[in-house]
């Protein structure tokens, strides 16, 4: 994995191309790991807070990176309102909390990026995956480490080239996870028919800021 500014291309496998045109990952690699979140980062949080409305996140979703999500979820057997795409997620939590808590450095770098545009990120830890990772489905009789029994065959995950690393959309396998004895984080973005490449590209810049700056 090459480590830098600029976000790189991860791969799909071929008939998740055919089949789901638009599908396509983007990551970057970042120094840190899930330490304390500094003052300027839990502030930011408190800013992002307070600039959400109730209405707002009420129509949150019937903006156009949102809608995107909710229709790939859909497509993908995915029901967008018992299973939340990402952002909608966060903010649902938001109005249940009041506020963005912090949960540390990656969580709160992640937050922000989502929040902010809408884009699904999701962090991994750097140093337990080997060469770039991907989308691809389950192939028969793989688990995903720490989730109990096989996965169904054909789930959409991460996955590097040995092993699924996290769910798509969902848990990630038991020690993958940034920690706080991860030296370096890998950002991924994934991307769905109807997100801009922009709005992708501003959301592993968010993430990886966030994470440089502490």
């Amino acid at each position: 994995m090459t480590e830098g500014a600029e976000s790189l291309a991860g791969w799909v496998a071929p008939g998740l191309r055919e089949e789901l045109h638009g599908l396509a990952l983007r990551y970057a690699v970042v120094d840190g790991g899930a330490t304390r979140s500094p003052r300027e980062l839990r502030e930011r949080l408190r800013s992002l807070s307070d600039r959400l409305s109730g209405s707002q996140a009420i129509n949150l979703r019937h903006r156009d990176i949102p809608w995107a999500y909710r229709v790939f979820f859909r497509h993908i057997g995915l029901d967008p309102d018992e299973q939340p795409t990402p952002v909608e997620e966060l903010v649902l939590e938001r109005m249940k909390r009041g506020r963005f808590p912090s949960g540390g450095l990656v969580a709160d770098a992640v937050t922000v990026a989502t929040v902010e545009t809408g884009v699904a990120i999701r962090a991994l830890d750097a140093g337990a995956v080997e060469g770039a990772p991907g989308i691809r489905p389950s192939d028969p009789g793989e688990e995903l480490a720490g989730r109990p029994g096989e996965l169904p065959v054909g789930t959409l995950v991460i996955a590097d080239e040995r092993r699924p690393l996290a769910l798509l959309f969902g848990a990630i396998a038991a020690g993958d996870e940034p920690g706080t004895k991860t030296a370096r984080t890998l950002l991924c973005a994934i991307q769905v028919k109807g997100v801009p490449d922009i709005a992708v590209e501003e959301a592993i810049w968010l993430a990886a800021g966030a994470l440089r700056e502490a």
